[in-house]
């Protein structure tokens, strides 16, 4: 009999180059994968709610897995995390599900967030985890263009050059910035995202926030729908999947 477990996953992508097993590469996918076979002594495949790019990382990956052992779910955990922990890996938890529950194709929202520190001085505690800049932003401004991209779009404009995605056409049901102190949260919620859609989209944000553009233009991204015209991408270091819900 086979039984299938859903884990929710906590990384620090820094040091990885992206989620996606890769034979050369060294990734968050191939790592848990090494330790499921360790501790359950079979070759495990370990199906993610999508891929994160390299440097990009987790609050609350998804991801799903099949075996033949009915699971210990409490004793499995603390052994998964022994191994685990030392690349700054962490599962949050595990849970049985119905056999045909696929973390990737059952998803009905993905939640990312992007954060900015907008202050002078370096990072220290929070580096490789935020993106500086140091030049003042315009929060206000930032704010009425997050409104712009919501609701069904053609984002070619914010896709990747080797994006494979069927469709450019996505449904963003959430676009918000919040200002706390020195830090600007940046947060987005779509069934799905195209590849570097969501750090096109946060490098756009920032050049309307440091004045370059003004807000409308991301209209006009959308509607010209040319990469080209596209700001440069914000760095993965700020970029986490915050949450998938089913």
């Amino acid at each position: 009999m086979k039984y299938n477990y859903q884990i929710i996953i906590e990384y620090d992508g820094t040091k990885f180059n992206g989620w996606q097993y890769q034979k050369n590469g060294f990734s968050i996918q191939g790592e848990i994968e090494k330790v499921l076979k360790k501790i359950l002594k079979k070759k495990i495949r370990l199906i993610g709610s999508g891929r994160t790019d390299s440097g990009v990382h987790a609050i609350g990956q998804s991801a799903n897995f099949l075996c033949d052992n009915l699971i210990n779910e409490k004793k499995f955990i603390n052994s998964l995390n022994y191994f685990l922990n030392k690349n700054s890996i962490t599962i949050i938890s595990i849970k049985r599900k119905n056999f045909n529950f696929h973390s990737r194709y059952n998803a009905k929202k993905r939640i990312y967030k992007y954060i900015i520190i907008n202050r002078q001085s370096c990072l220290a505690l929070e580096k490789n985890r935020a993106w500086l800049v140091k030049q003042k932003l315009n929060v206000s401004l930032m704010k009425k263009a997050a409104k712009f991209l919501l609701g069904t779009n053609d984002f070619s404009a914010f896709r990747a050059s080797s994006c494979t995605a069927k469709s450019p056409i996505k449904t963003l049901e959430k676009s918000i910035v919040i200002k706390t102190g020195e830090k600007i949260i940046i947060t987005f919620s779509s069934r799905s995202f195209l590849q570097q859609q969501v750090r096109s989209m946060v490098g756009c944000i920032k050049f309307i926030g440091e004045e370059k553009w003004k807000p409308n233009k991301l209209r006009d991204l959308l509607r010209l729908k040319k990469r080209s015209l596209c700001a440069p991408p914000a760095p993965s270091c700020g970029l986490y999947l915050q949450r998938v819900i089913y």
